[in-house]
């Protein structure tokens, strides 16, 4: 179990040109591994996120070029799907850029292939990070992913909406039908002008969650699903009674409203996810406040919980800037001026050095303190996850969505997942 006690307690670059995309991995010349203050050497970064993540990328980029004038920082930012179909064709090429941002979902696909950097084999100092979170960054003994920040699974609501509807405010306690009929209540109550939430069984991670509840792993050491059909029927038959009612917000909606959440646009009173989307849901949907408790579990002594890296900091295997990348590296995760910059955007720092420089308030506090207030419920962090898990969760949630269209029953929804499932890990075997 993760030790969480000493873990809260102290708590102008421009877009990378397709000539310079096209040579990631290569950096801008090849002298050399280390450059000078007046023949730098450039390493490529790339990253996803929004507007708000991007400035405070370029902060951070300026302040490590200030700091270590012989590396220049080439970046590129693009959204999350997009992000991962272009690493996907510089992986084809054999041109991933020098160093990128990573999600745990993708690392065994791209770690097991030899396209990242074996991080072991540099200098990055990783005393200041817990323990049993940096297996999530290994597969077979390397290290192929430090951890930026962590995050975990919560449930948003908005105080002022259930004040509006008489409803009192959950503590978290809650086992799965009185979530439900939490959900259920808002729906009825507001009489159609708000919906509880969004099906939250459409999300693989809080199936991960579940299972955890109920001590079966989601996937096996071998590489093969943890999980049985009958045990994803039982996840998916959980919110049958809530489709087609108040308490869900219809899957047409949803399309609607996208690119923006039902939660973030002020159509649902809750929404489960990760801890660290707070800054946005404030921003989207003007609240206030917003607040965030446990997920619901029908054994309160197991709540499933762990802290995921929210994201990770990888090398390309192929960069012939090894010292730099490690540098930059190092600089992104342990620096406390990074910390202040960041906050709790990409979720609670994992170095504990980092953490200690950065003051939180506001916003960035509420986060800390629901990590703070969970940590006796904290289990080891998942390893990384198989080979194509990527698009078994993208398919998940597709299939899912089918589901809550009333396009698929239970039953084919899950006959349907599995197939797909199965398939992808008999072609990676």
């Amino acid at each position: 179990m993760i030790n969480r006690r000493h873990f809260l307690t102290t708590v102008a670059v421009g877009t990378a040109s397709a000539a310079a995309l096209a040579a990631c991995g290569n950096g801008s010349s090849s002298s050399g591994q280390t450059g000078t203050a007046e023949k730098p050497v450039t390493i490529n970064y790339t990253w996803w996120g929004n507007d708000d993540r991007a400035e405070r990328t370029r902060k951070a980029i300026a302040l490590f070029e200030s700091k270590n004038p012989d590396i220049k920082v080439n970046g590129n930012f693009t959204d999350f799907a997009g992000y991962w179909q272009k690493r996907a064709t510089e992986a084809a090429g054999g041109g991933l850029p020098d160093v990128m941002q990573w999600d745990l979902s993708y690392l065994r696909d791209y770690g097991q292939r030899n396209q990242l950097l074996d991080l072991s084999t540099v200098k990055i100092n990783t005393d200041a990070f817990e323990k049993s979170l940096l297996p999530s960054g290994q597969i077979k003994g390397k290290t192929y992913g430090i951890p930026t920040s962590t995050n975990a699974f919560a449930v948003y609501y908005d105080p002022a909406k259930l004040a509006s509807l008489g409803i009192a405010e959950p503590d978290g306690s809650w086992s799965y039908k009185e979530f439900n009929d939490f959900l259920s209540q808002v729906g009825s109550k507001s009489n159609g002008a708000l919906n509880g939430g969004t099906d939250y069984t459409g999300v693989w991670w809080m199936f991960n969650i579940w299972l955890r509840q109920n001590n079966i792993q989601a996937f096996t050491p071998e590489g093969k699903l943890g999980f049985s059909k009958d045990d994803l029927k039982k996840w998916w038959n959980l919110t049958a009674g809530l489709r087609g009612t108040g308490a869900i917000i219809p899957e047409d909606r949803v399309t609607q409203l996208a690119p923006k959440s039902p939660f973030g646009s002020n159509a649902t009173a809750t929404e489960v996810t990760w801890d660290n989307f707070m800054a946005g849901y404030l921003g989207d949907s003007g609240a206030k406040e917003l607040k965030l408790v446990p997920i619901p579990s029908d054994n309160q002594d197991n709540l499933g919980l762990f802290l995921k890296p929210s994201m990770l900091m990888v090398a390309s295997a192929k960069t012939k800037f090894k010292d730099a990348a490690a540098r930059f590296i190092d600089f992104m995760v342990n620096d406390p001026e990074v910390g202040q910059i960041f906050k709790t955007s990409r979720g609670v720092p994992a170095s504990k050095t980092q953490r200690d420089g950065t003051t939180f308030d506001g916003t960035d506090k509420a986060v800390v303190d629901y990590e703070k207030s969970i940590e006796k419920y904290l289990k080891d962090a998942p390893e990384p996850p198989i080979v194509g898990f990527g698009t078994l969760e993208a398919s998940f949630k597709r299939i899912a969505s089918d589901l809550n269209y009333g396009k698929l029953t239970v039953d084919g929804a899950t006959d349907a997942w599995f197939k797909e499932a199965e398939d992808l890990i008999k072609q990676n075997a």
